[in-house]
């Protein structure tokens, strides 16, 4: 059996290898090394395996698309740039609170969408030009502009990898609000703080010519308006859970886009935004599908099993230890593949360990998105590098950059495993 599992293991390790070699793309490569592994196994072609599979993360990619279309309504009704033009209106002199403020506007839309690409996307070059003005170079932009990316996709409400692993896991996504607010905002804190701190006084004319000028009418109520019935949908599930029928977060996200329409100063066009946003998507919803696809298809196998048998057999000590090695590299190879495939072996291993999985899963998802700047994938780091503009080493200066806040980040996320039940009175929090 072990053997038998083993080959398949090694027969879908050869074929996603060889697809990547051939300059497949990852999500292509995936599923070409499922059912590679599938036919291995003996089945002609995994076709209800393939179905079942992709629709695994249907609910998470429903979340995913209706939170990026509010995300991009906003921006197109000139609420992202009447915030920006307003914080360094008010706030030019005073570099701490600008810098406060500048990371709580990265973290929002990678926490509602669950993506840090959209935050890179929607608001990367804004506040990139921002920083620049204030006399950061531009590898040290890159820099912030990514990790704070990172810290947002790990941020709540909606954290994938830890949605994925949870699925998998058997085990509800409740109670990682604040254990995972905690750790992000410190992260993204520290990276914003020690990359952007030295600098020079921001030139408030030059940086108000040049950003783009939101439509006239445009106010801070309606840019707030939207926000404020998200979360009054999202809270009253919770404070009246007998008298507020469940609607989910997709339709808390279009009634959201709905407001931001109805308040919109200029006229949307609410069809091509809508495809735009389908259209720059379609990757990750590709990576999403196809991950249900390959972990189905390791699960017929018996290839998910050997995994899950050969992680919570290694000495807790090893994985303690290896943890913000490991999970970062799994994340540049596999993308989300990575949560369910090595996250649910773990959250049993650690359950079984006596250890909060709450806690020791907020630790792990946090750690898994700073590898979106890691080969051969690098998806959020190269958004990150093209959208600021920078155009040197990647390397030796953009990933350089990165080095010291990604360990503090990692260090933080091993801290929340290994004294996760110190910590669990954040759950209760």
């Amino acid at each position: 059996m072990f053997i038998h599992a083993g080959i398949i293991l090694g027969v879908m390790v050869v074929v996603f290898v060889a697809a990547t070699l051939l300059k497949v793309s990852i999500e292509l490569s995936m599923l070409i090394a499922a059912v590679a592994g599938a036919i291995a196994h003996g089945v002609a072609f995994p076709a209800r395996h393939v179905v079942e599979g992709a629709f695994t993360y249907f609910d998470v990619t429903l979340i995913f698309i209706t939170a990026t279309l509010f995300m991009n309504l906003l921006k197109e009704a000139g609420g992202v740039s009447y915030i920006v033009r307003a914080i360094i209106s008010r706030f030019y002199r005073n570099r701490v609170v600008l810098l406060l403020l500048l990371t709580f506007i990265l973290l929002v839309p990678g926490a509602l969408t669950g993506a840090g690409s959209v935050t890179v996307l929607i608001v990367g070059a804004m506040v990139g030009n921002v920083l620049t003005y204030m006399g950061i170079s531009k590898d040290r932009v890159a820099a912030i502009v990514f990790l704070c990316a990172a810290m947002s996709a790990a941020a709540p409400p909606i954290n994938l990898w830890a949605m994925m692993t949870a699925a998998g896991s058997n085990m509800p996504y409740v109670g990682f609000t604040l254990p995972l607010a905690v750790i992000t905002i410190l992260g993204a804190l520290f990276a914003m703080f020690y990359l952007g701190w030295k600098g020079t006084p921001i030139s408030v004319e030059r940086a108000l010519a040049e950003l783009p000028e939101p439509p006239k009418g445009m106010n801070g109520f309606k840019v707030a308006a939207p926000f404020v019935i998200f979360l009054g949908l999202v809270l009253a599930g919770r404070v009246f859970p007998f008298a507020m029928p469940v609607i989910g977060l997709p339709l808390a996200f279009l009634i959201s886009a709905g407001v931001t329409v109805l308040l919109s100063p200029k006229r949307l066009p609410i069809f091509k935004i809508s495809c735009e946003t389908v259209e720059n998507l379609l990757p990750l919803i590709g990576t999403l599908t196809v991950v249900g696809i390959l972990v189905q298809s390791m699960a017929l196998t018996g290839a998910r099993g050997l995994i899950s048998l050969s992680v919570v057999t290694m000495p807790i000590l090893v994985i303690f230890a290896t943890l913000f090695l490991v999970l970062p590299i799994s994340e540049g190879v596999l993308q989300y593949g990575a949560a369910p495939l090595l996250g649910v072996p773990l959250i049993f291993l650690f359950n079984m360990k006596g250890l909060d999985p709450i806690i020791a899963l907020a630790g792990m998802a946090t750690i898994w998105p700073l590898g979106d700047a890691l080969p051969p994938t690098t998806l959020v780091g190269r958004a990150a590098v093209m959208t600021v503009g920078y155009d040197g080493p990647y390397y030796q200066g953009f990933l350089k950059r990165c080095i010291v806040p990604a360990l503090f980040i990692a260090a933080l996320g091993t801290v929340y495993v290994v004294f996760s039940n110190a910590l669990s009175f954040l759950v209760a929090g």
